[in-house]
């Protein structure tokens, strides 16, 4: 470990910097509102090229993309193109094609990344958790034996082995036909 003079008495710690979750911690790229106009990412990112918005597979109704700020690597959201609050408000057709993206996307990501398990949820309002209330999204992350540690519980820092392009590709790869 490196001393630095006048910085005080070393504490012993070795310090792994993440200053990309600053982004996050600050709010950033989230709707300044409920509405489509109102900068939501989830309408936004299906305008722009696959590899740019981290977007797996597209459907008719539905796609699948990166979670920019991840759990684990390989965390997957499915997102209707349409910019709606809730689960109940899907059509037919979206709720159907959705269903299909969890499961193909579960399959992308086992494939994918090896994953052993994992977890498959939505939070629907601010008051249960969503980031981002206004456009509905679900969550697939994947899950490993051992996967938990210290560091997001003491050190509020995820360890992601894995560049998001590279994971992009990998699940883009494995996705079902």
């Amino acid at each position: 470990m490196e001393e630095q003079r006048g910085v005080g008495t070393p504490d012993g710690f070795q310090r792994l910097w993440t200053p990309h979750r600053m982004a996050y911690i600050k709010g950033e790229n989230k709707p300044t509102g409920p509405g489509e106009a109102d900068g939501c990412p989830f309408c936004e990112i299906p305008k722009g090229p696959d590899e740019e918005g981290l977007i797996v597979r597209r459907g008719a109704n539905v796609y699948a993309v990166l979670n920019l700020y991840p759990y684990n690597s390989g965390h997957l959201l499915i997102c209707p193109y349409r910019h709606v609050a809730d689960y109940t408000e899907l059509d037919d057709a979206e709720a159907l094609e959705f269903a299909k993206f969890t499961q193909a996307g579960l399959t992308a990501v086992r494939l994918g990344t090896g994953a052993q398990g994992a977890n498959v949820g939505m939070n629907l309002g601010l008051v249960a958790g969503a980031g981002i209330a206004a456009h509905l999204h679900q969550h697939i992350v994947p899950r490993w034996g051992g996967d938990t540690n210290f560091m997001p519980v003491v050190g509020h820092t995820k360890v992601m082995p894995q560049l998001l392009r590279d994971t992009r590709k990998a699940l883009a790869e494995a996705w079902p036909a």
